[in-house]
């Protein structure tokens, strides 16, 4: 028989590894969940280019020019034709209901107009409340006409007078030429998920001292010492997620062959502190409380929403202030820092050095509160349980809604997911997006030519909405070094002899450096780049023409004989805040309202046994049940849908019964499929435990920000037996793109046959428990 291990930290650990061995819950929180988590991203993201989007065409000419821009098209890697409609009515009705990101419209008399050299339109219509994919989109239709356009024969006639040169863009693409997704995407949101479970591991160890536990024992095993009794606890936790931190590495450099690029040992020890950071913020909040449910829900009302402040999809450098303040204390958007600057960026260790001490010091802050918080309670660690009395359900449908909804209203954890979650997160949420718009991103430029024509570059650059000229270095070395310092995210050469070259009457040829770490950065500083670079070359050609005169009209004709029309529709402004956020209103919702529904079961096994999940789960209980649910999120989905979306200044429609129609058998196969999963957990936690870490990975699964031209089959069908993919899809076109009920009757339809299919469950998960307690 083995000695028994003295108190101290070695006796703690040991105490805290048997209990995760013991504990089914806990293994499937640091193992199974993180491990289905990694697997449904990393399949999700298996394509990491976007192709074959589907775009409409309308075609009013008919003619061996139009088709021969259709065909061009249809040959574009991201995008096919797979609808030709006779009109715009039809096109808009693609894009409404999800048949197509884009249309593309082609008018009459397109060939004869340029013969006659009148520059006809062609207009590209994309879906921008699609973000990714209707940006893809845009790019791919822009590239494909332009690339028609290119190869017609000039236009014969014309002035024989001198023309200037071009200017030429010659774009550089650093840190990810590929433009891959599962290098931007992947390697950001692995951490992200991690840092929620690890959060919810390191309150679920502390809180349970003060549950099922025994808080006295736990400082007893410890010798009466706090720092032995944390460090011991918390310990196996984080070898657990230092490990998975390992497997989402081999995921990004080994599965997807992504290179590393920087400093190995800095970023081993940044994650190192992640993990510690977040296992003590998630042990402080349950020492703060001493209520395993209340400290829960806490900590994932506070790390759930991190992807968006950790500047990812949107940057630091557009948010307001108060979200660059949430933010910097959050130990997540330092470490996305350092993991982007060293592994995709390969800057100078010593460029890292800032974000890496201040991630020390969160790190460092939050286990000193911890320690602190444990030392004043230590002598009275447990406070006696407040007492709940059970509520007896009468018979019946109406019985059961009452009984349903006393019992939210008397449990402070249901409460606060069901009715107090929305309210917190419609206020935090929407806080890193709501600038919408990136203004002025700095940018470096390299004059060499010091002329009339580049004084003139620059002083547009410095004009355009996108960009700002921040630093006017030498050398592209000293431009390169402000780059990696993050004093700049976009390069502009100007070589000696360009305005030789124009004067010529030859092309001149400008290289552009962005930095494609970052998407949305790397999008609108490279538009607004070319849109500079263009204007300055359409004013050279032009001369001293009059902007709508005849000579200006030439000089276009002459550079582009096919004018582009790049129409977005539905978020016209290309506002982040209207694309991301509403379609996140709803996935919350589902979210906090499943974890509230399942955890009301646990809370009636807590009181009344097998007999009260037998209960729940008669034919008339689950239908009460499923009405008190409903009455309960009603008004959080108005808030979301109609209050929020006009206060923040979100499109919205105001298709009022349509949204409703949606919305009523949405909340109901949320409300039975809690009532399904909930029938099997014993304790009200176990809810939250288990469903937290989920919610980022099932918004890339409904189209709005991933295609689903991108996301292989098997989970895009097993991504229907959630009601959040319908319904976000089917709410966002009614309230954003003024679909109606009938553009999205499949969703519809599908929301209904779920909260059948999910009511049956329940049903079926209580007469096994009824002969379970029989059999017993």
């Amino acid at each position: 028989m083995p000695a028994p291990v003295s108190p101290g930290l070695l006796n703690v650990m040991a105490r805290e590894v048997a209990w995760i061995r013991s504990n089914r819950v806990a293994l499937l929180l640091v193992f199974v969940v993180p491990l289905i988590a990694f697997s449904i991203l990393t399949i999700t993201f298996s394509n990491a280019v976007v192709r074959n989007l589907n775009v409409d065409i309308v075609d009013r000419d008919h003619s061996d020019k139009s088709l021969k821009f259709i065909d061009t098209v249809d040959a574009s890697p991201s995008v096919q034709v797979a609808r030709r409609s006779s009109d715009l009515n039809g096109a808009m009705h693609s894009v409404r209901s999800g048949a197509a990101i884009a249309a593309v419209y082609i008018p009459e008399d397109f060939e004869r107009d340029i013969f006659a050299a009148k520059r006809p339109q062609i207009v590209i219509f994309y879906n921008k409340q699609y973000f990714t994919p209707g940006n893809v989109a845009s790019s791919g239709l822009q590239a494909a006409i332009k690339a028609a356009t290119a190869t017609m024969p000039k236009t014969p006639g014309g002035s024989s007078s001198f023309t200037p040169g071009p200017l030429v863009t010659e774009q550089y693409v650093l840190n990810n030429p590929a433009l891959n997704y599962v290098q931007f995407l992947l390697r950001a949101i692995l951490p992200t998920v991690l840092h929620v479970l690890t959060a919810i591991a390191g309150g679920y160890a502390v809180g349970s001292e003060f549950s099922s536990r025994s808080a006295r024992d736990w400082l007893a095993s410890a010798g009466g010492s706090p720092v032995a009794a944390l460090v011991g606890k918390l310990a196996p936790y984080f070898g657990i997620f230092i490990l998975l931190m390992v497997v989402g590495l081999m995921i990004i450099h080994g599965l997807n062959q992504i290179p590393f690029r920087g400093d190995a040992v800095l970023m081993g020890a940044s994650a190192c502190l992640l993990v510690v950071a977040y296992l003590a913020l998630g042990s402080l909040l349950q020492l703060l409380v001493r209520n395993l449910p209340a400290g829960l829900s806490l900590t994932a009302i506070l790390c759930s929403p991190a992807f968006g402040f950790a500047g990812v999809g949107f940057p630091v450098l557009a948010m307001g202030g108060f979200a660059r303040v949430w933010g910097d204390m959050l130990p997540l958007r330092w470490y996305i820092q350092i993991l982007f600057d060293q592994a995709a960026r390969g800057v100078p260790t010593y460029d890292s050095v800032k974000p890496f001490m201040v991630l020390s010091a969160l790190a460092a802050g939050y286990f000193g509160l911890c320690w602190l918080r444990l030392m004043m309670i230590g002598p009275n660690p447990e406070q006696k349980p407040k007492e709940v009395r059970p509520v007896t359900p009468r018979a019946g449908i109406v019985g059961a809604f009452a009984a349903e909804y006393r019992r939210v209203l008397s449990d402070s954890g249901v409460f606060g997911l069901i009715v107090l979650a929305p309210l917190i997160y419609g206020a935090l949420y929407p806080q890193p997006y709501l600038g919408q718009f990136i203004r002025k991103i700095p940018i470096a430029v390299v004059d060499d030519d010091s002329s009339n024509v580049s004084r003139q570059l620059i002083q547009m650059l410095d004009a355009d909405e996108a960009t700002r000229v921040a630093v006017r270095p030498n050398t592209l070395e000293a431009a390169q070094a402000a780059l990696a310092r993050r004093e700049v995210f976009g390069i502009v050469g100007i070589p000696a002899g360009t305005e030789r070259e124009v004067l010529k009457g030859t092309q001149a040829r400008l290289p552009i450096y962005a930095d494609s770490a970052y998407f949305l950065l790397y999008n609108r500083t490279l538009q607004g780049i070319t849109e500079s670079v263009a204007t300055v070359s359409a004013d050279l050609a032009a001369g001293s023409a009059r902007e709508n005169g005849s000579l200006r009209h030439a000089s276009l004709v002459k550079s582009s004989p096919v004018e582009i029309l790049n129409q977005p529709l539905f978020n016209p402004t290309g506002g982040y805040a209207s694309y991301v956020v509403p379609a996140a209103f709803i996935l919350i919702l589902q979210q906090t309202f499943l974890m509230g529904s399942a955890m009301l079961s646990g809370v009636a096994y807590e009181q009344g046994g097998r007999q009260a999940r037998r209960d729940r789960g008669r034919p008339s209980a689950v239908l009460g049940q499923a009405l008190a649910h409903l009455l309960l999120v009603l008004p959080g989905f108005g808030l979301y849908l109609i209050i929020l979306p006009r206060f923040y200044g979100f499109s919205a429609n105001g298709r009022l019964l349509d949204m409703l129609a949606l919305a009523i058998p949405f909340i109901l196969a949320v409300s039975c499929l809690g009532q399904f999963v909930g029938a099997w957990f014993k304790h009200r936690e176990t809810a939250v435990l288990l469903f937290v870490g989920v919610s980022l990975p099932l918004f890339f699964q409904v189209g709005v920000a991933w295609p689903l031209e991108a996301i292989p089959n098997a989970i895009r069908t097993a991504s229907l037996m959630l009601p959040s993919t319908l319904a976000i899809d089917g709410l966002v076109r009614i309230n954003q793109m003024g679909a109606g009920l009938a553009d999205v009757w499949v969703n519809w339809q599908r929301l209904w046959i779920l909260a059948g299919v999910y009511a049956a469950l329940a049903m079926a998960s209580a007469w096994f428990a009824g002969r379970q307690a029989n059999a017993a």
